[in-house]
């Protein structure tokens, strides 16, 4: 018979697998697959480097899936008869792109690994910080470890996918509901700092805001008229290719491209951070890491739950 030592200590030892196995950590594929992380960076980095923006659009992708219930690969199915994609989302539509790299990145990491090995969702998360990193901007250690969803859904990522016309309070609450304080808004808000948003969704900023510079709202009525022109791009501070604190100083200047980027330098309660990142790039970079990695736990699936996915656009 097993003394009451014994089976604490097995009881102990069985907890201790049983949370290792289902919480995230960096060294995750450090056995499986230890080629797998560099062979993320490598197509990152190329993609990047064909196309800047690309930074901004994978960094966008890890973002609109986490927020959607949590970072679990949803955002990359495509429509079957049991859902539609959440690709056609308000928020998502003409809008997410990226999907060809991450395409490339699985192949290639499956190539690697020599199977199925690395979710769809920990693509996202390396891929993330990969982009920012390959932009000039901080890293960090992405936690692995998720697994992907079998479903999508494009009626519940209208409702949590923060739009570019809400003001403070409706992004502090949309934030709070996914465990994201105001210094987790401001810092992944700085996001921002890379790529370029359309006509279409700042137009109503350029043309009736007043707490807007009047020089940066002509400047960007030019190649955004009030009708038409709704694919017209542009960048949402002066260096969309560089990951630096440009976005905070737009703010502080009334230069926000958006609404919802203005709202935070606009006499409420982020202001005072908002002013510390213009001034500070350490302090925007080393909250933003942060705020990445607390971004990248929202209720993942784990174990054995989901599936590592064989093609990210479908459920096996």
């Amino acid at each position: 018979m097993a003394s009451p030592t014994n089976f604490l200590l097995h009881a102990f030892l069985w907890l201790a697998l049983a949370t290792t196995a289902f919480s995230l950590s960096p060294k995750f594929y450090d056995r499986v697959c230890p080629q797998a992380l560099p062979a993320i960076n490598r197509i990152v980095k190329a993609a990047v480097h064909r196309e800047p923006r690309m930074g901004a659009s994978l960094l966008r992708l890890h973002f609109h899936d986490c927020f959607v219930n949590g970072c679990d690969g949803s955002l990359l199915l495509d429509s079957t008869p049991a859902f539609e994609t959440e690709k056609n989302a308000r928020g998502n539509l003409n809008s997410v792109r990226g999907f060809e790299v991450v395409d490339q990145i699985k192949a290639e990491v499956d190539r690697v690994c020599g199977r199925s090995t690395v979710s769809c969702a920990d693509i996202l998360a390396v891929a993330a910080r990969d982009s920012v990193v390959a932009l000039g901007g901080p890293t960090w250690k992405v936690r692995l470890g998720r697994r992907d969803s079998t479903i999508a859904s494009r009626a519940l990522a209208d409702i949590v996918l923060p739009s570019a016309s809400m003001d403070l309070p409706a992004l502090i609450d949309n934030f709070k509901n996914q465990g994201l304080n105001q210094r987790d808004l401001v810092a992944l808000s700085g996001g921002h700092t890379l790529g370029v948003s359309r006509c279409l969704i700042f137009r109503n900023r350029i043309y009736n805001a007043t707490n807007i510079d009047p020089t940066f709202a002509k400047e960007r009525r030019a190649t955004c008229p009030r009708t038409g022109g709704n694919t017209n791009l542009a960048p949402f501070d002066p260096t969309p290719a560089k990951f630096d604190t440009a976005y905070f100083k737009n703010l502080v200047k009334q230069r926000g491209l958006l609404t919802s980027d203005q709202a935070l330098f606009n006499g409420g309660s982020t202001d005072k951070l908002v002013k510390t990142y213009s001034l500070n790039p350490g302090s925007f970079w080393n909250d933003f890491a942060k705020s990445m990695i607390k971004m990248g736990n929202i209720r993942p699936l784990t174990g054995k739950q989901g599936q590592i996915r064989l093609n990210c656009r479908k459920a096996n």
